[in-house]
């Protein structure tokens, strides 16, 4: 109908719908107005057998359905991630691997159902996404942990540098009796600023060993400060790798009568709602998430394409200063 309409053969609609470079804009603009008037849409089954391109990307989860609907982080990576996409043909479904056995996602991505896959918030543990990306374009949030992916594309934030510049800003307002609450150690932001921290204050020749882990989310973080107090560590200063977890200090710190920053100065990670709702408001460093998901889903594109493009790209945070730790 749509060839009737426009007069043209049905092969030359055909070139139209699929974005051919050998069809005329007079004609491509014919055919499109057909298109219009008699509201046709294409039929993407067909295009992607004939084209073997389903313009269709996963973003996978290797996390709780729980976790990933009370994170900030994780949702304003996705949004990021969706809002770019909006302006292409791709279509975005979302797998929360953890919810699945990793044989049955790892089936979904290589059983020809997807063009590609965004792995956000992956653990050590996560070998089958490993193998994944040796036949899919994948690109990971974060520099990827697992076996197989050495060259593989990723976008991360400088974790490290962040954790270094909110330790270096804590010794730099005279504090010296630091501790962290680090995060997940089979994670790469778990890692990187576990390092930051302890680098600055090797560099200063100041105690580095008042160490307790969480798992990034608020009753982690106050279980962390819990056992640290309770070790009866001399702290007058923390790091925490998150705002959530930092949240969870905050209450046990309140619970304890300590006062922050007066007994202890407190500095988180992330810059979310955690940290600006807080009282005293949260010294944080500040990572572009939505920024981040937006580059992940950029550089998919480009790799699915054919496009040029750096297999790794760093995005920078910054250092933001606010009451827990004035002095």
């Amino acid at each position: 109908m749509v060839a009737a309409l426009a007069g043209v053969s049905r092969a030359t609609v055909s070139r139209v719908v699929n974005n051919s470079p050998k069809v005329s804009p007079r004609v491509i603009d014919t055919v499109n107005d057909a298109i219009t008037a008699l509201n046709y849409v294409p039929n993407r089954a067909a295009r992607s057998l004939a084209s073997r391109r389903t313009r269709t990307i996963a973003l996978v989860m290797p996390e709780s359905t729980a976790r990933l609907f009370s994170d900030p982080f994780l949702a304003s990576v996705t949004q990021g991630i969706a809002l770019h996409l909006a302006d292409t043909e791709y279509t975005l479904t979302m797998l929360i691997a953890s919810d699945a056995t990793p044989e049955k996602t790892q089936r979904y991505l290589l059983g020809g159902n997807v063009d590609g896959a965004l792995v956000v918030s992956h653990h050590s543990g996560d070998h089958s996404l490993g193998e994944v990306s040796r036949t899919l374009p994948v690109v990971f949030g974060g520099r990827p942990l697992v076996e197989g992916t050495a060259a593989t594309y990723f976008v991360d934030v400088d974790n490290y540098a962040g954790a270094r510049a909110a330790t270096e800003h804590l010794i730099g307002q005279g504090f010296r009796h630091h501790g962290t609450i680090a995060g997940p150690q089979d994670m790469p932001p778990g890692l990187d600023r576990l390092t930051g921290w302890r680098d600055a204050l090797e560099a200063h020749g100041l105690e580095h060993s008042f160490i307790e882990a969480g798992d990034f989310t608020p009753d982690s973080g106050a279980a962390a400060m819990t056992r640290m107090l309770d070790r009866g560590i001399p702290l007058d200063a923390l790091f925490v790798a998150n705002d959530q977890m930092a949240a969870g200090v905050y209450s046990v710190l309140n619970e304890r009568g300590l006062s922050i920053p007066g007994d202890i100065a407190v500095v988180g990670f992330d810059d979310n709602f955690f940290g600006a709702t807080a009282t005293p408001p949260l010294t944080t460093v500040r990572q572009p998430s939505n920024q981040l998901g937006a580059k992940m889903a950029d550089v998919l594109v480009r790799v699915i394409e054919g496009r040029d493009v750096a297999r790794v790209t760093m995005l920078p945070t910054e250092l933001v200063v606010r009451g827990s730790t004035a002095v």
